[in-house]
């Protein structure tokens, strides 16, 4: 059977070119949820490099008990304001949250120079009641104010200075020599009985002024009758009620010291001083005669310096 060509149907194919298309911006939200995971990945690790080892541990048991804060309450799991502290394992701060840098051993030193801080918050206050009762005294007393310009009180860097000084008219011992003057005595035994007010230790100094003794400073000088002079105040002040054991130092300072220094000679420059230490000056007595280690100075031998000493032969 012949086809009949004329009656099939005619199909032109016809090739559609087009050219090559780009893949879009999917990688460029591809390549910035990287880079944010990057920044956020760097980001925790300077948070946990920078935190403390409370905060850490605070973390770390929140990812344990995520509802501690709603049972318990507090700010967060390592809170060491609450009754349990999830910051740590014991029922003390010391383990527990802390502050950023803050380690037990710069703690207890701030707690040490708090309570320190404290106490000569403390002394200071009982220097000025102290003070202020033995003005009272003076004022109430009439022989006592009859001195009145005589008795000096301050406070300084070391306690309460109370200072007896010499007028013109009116020395407090007798020229030259250790013997106090009856007024003297008294003002002495007033002063000692107010010392046993406060628990510090006292100081007593004797000061002269620039007058020499007809020898100089050979034989029997300024620096003894000063140191004479201090005794008797001490022993007088003891003789007032005052105890004994309060005594930490009796020293002459002669004319080392001077009250005028523009006149050396001025009568006030002859005085007593008696400081009512406070609890440094006390300390600083105290540890005078500590060991002090010394290295051995390059090119010495030790063990030569701690050879025994050979006694001298008499010839």
């Amino acid at each position: 059977m012949s086809d009949d060509l004329s009656q099939r149907p005619i199909v032109i194919k016809r090739i559609k070119k087009m050219a090559g298309s780009h893949h879009g911006g999917a990688w460029k939200i591809a390549y910035a949820d990287f880079v944010t995971a990057m920044m956020a990945f760097f980001l925790l690790m300077w948070l946990l490099g920078s935190s403390s080892q409370g905060d850490l541990e605070g973390i770390s048991e929140y990812f344990r008990t995520p509802l501690k804060v709603a049972f318990l309450g507090g700010t967060n799991v390592g809170d060491t304001s609450s009754l349990i502290k999830g910051g740590g394992t014991d029922m003390t701060k010391s383990t527990g949250q802390v502050r950023k840098g803050e380690t037990s051993a710069n703690k207890a030193f701030i707690d040490l120079e708090a309570a320190k801080a404290e106490r000569e918050r403390i002394e200071l206050i009982r220097f000025n009641l102290l003070k202020n009762k033995i003005e009272r005294a003076i004022e109430a007393n009439p022989l006592l104010h009859r001195f009145k310009s005589q008795l000096l009180l301050d406070i300084t860097t070391d306690g309460l200075r109370i200072q007896i000084v010499d007028e013109q008219n009116r020395p407090m011992f007798a020229s030259g020599r250790a013997e106090l003057q009856p007024y003297t005595k008294i003002i002495l035994h007033e002063i000692g009985k107010m010392l046993n007010d406060v628990p510090n230790k006292i100081s007593l100094s004797g000061h002269t002024d620039a007058t020499l003794f007809p020898s100089g400073d050979i034989g029997y000088s300024n620096w003894e009758l000063s140191a004479d002079r201090a005794n008797a105040s001490r022993r007088e002040l003891i003789a007032g009620g005052m105890d004994a054991d309060k005594v930490l130092r009796v020293v002459g300072l002669s004319s080392a010291v001077l009250f005028d220094r523009d006149n050396p000679f001025n009568p006030i420059n002859r005085r007593i001083s008696i400081i009512v230490m406070n609890e440094k000056a006390e300390n600083a007595i105290k540890q005078e005669n500590n060991e002090v280690k010394i290295d051995s100075p390059i090119g010495i031998n030790k063990d030569l310096i701690d050879l025994p000493r050979i006694p001298r032969t008499t010839e």
